[in-house]
């Protein structure tokens, strides 16, 4: 071999190589890329169409719960059981006793000065437990235009409605019996989507 082929040959080996006597180093696999962030969108199905809501990172116990039930498929086997013209929709587990006592969904509160009952906040039910503890059997959703101020600190809010305004409006207005229970049934089914930031900005206009 002429010391021209030689000198080619070793630069070769030099670049698939760093360092002859220490071996070859790892190469990095840029196929390997870091997945992209995704955020948990709860998405609420009704027979008069769909509801969404971003879910606050500030309630972290309640955003948990929630989606580990939806993923459960657990409120689905209930309906939006009280429906009350501007104020709230209310679904999920009833207001008897048999949900609520001994209920292993409670949840202690997570109060955020920033985060009220506006119009289309999604929030959980509770009874009239001193601690005010959430159960997460129940949620409900503020149908008031004006909100509702004066449920701030009492009772916990950890979403908001980003889409489906027109369907909380025609839930809001169906007819109900002398106790709030529609007259005919509001199904509900309720899942999680995990969208990233682009998909977020392309369906629902915003960024997180």
């Amino acid at each position: 071999m002429n010391n021209y082929l030689f000198t080619r040959f070793f630069l070769t080996l030099s670049v698939l190589c760093v360092g002859f006597l220490g071996g070859c180093k790892d190469q990095p696999d840029e196929s390997q890329e870091e997945p992209e962030k995704t955020y948990p969108i709860g998405v609420i199905t009704t027979n008069h169409g769909d509801m969404h809501f971003w879910l606050y990172d500030q309630t972290p116990h309640h955003k948990a719960k929630f989606v580990e039930l939806a993923n459960q498929h657990y409120y689905d086997d209930f309906t939006f059981n009280r429906v009350v013209l501007n104020f709230v929709i209310q679904g999920g587990c009833p207001d008897s006793p048999q949900y609520f006592e001994n209920s292993p969904y409670l949840l202690d509160p997570e109060f955020v000065d920033s985060i009220g009952h506006t119009y289309g906040a999604l929030g959980m039910g509770r009874d009239n437990n001193p601690k005010k503890q959430s159960n997460a059997c129940q949620l409900y959703i503020v149908s008031k235009e004006a909100g509702l101020p004066n449920l701030d600190g009492n009772y916990m809010i950890f979403g908001k409605i980003i889409k489906g305004e027109e369907v909380l409006e025609s839930v809001e207005h169906v007819q109900v019996d002398s106790l709030n229970k529609p007259l005919q049934t509001v199904s509900m089914k309720v899942e999680v989507l995990d969208l990233t930031s682009s998909q977020i900005e392309t369906s629902y206009g915003f960024k997180p």
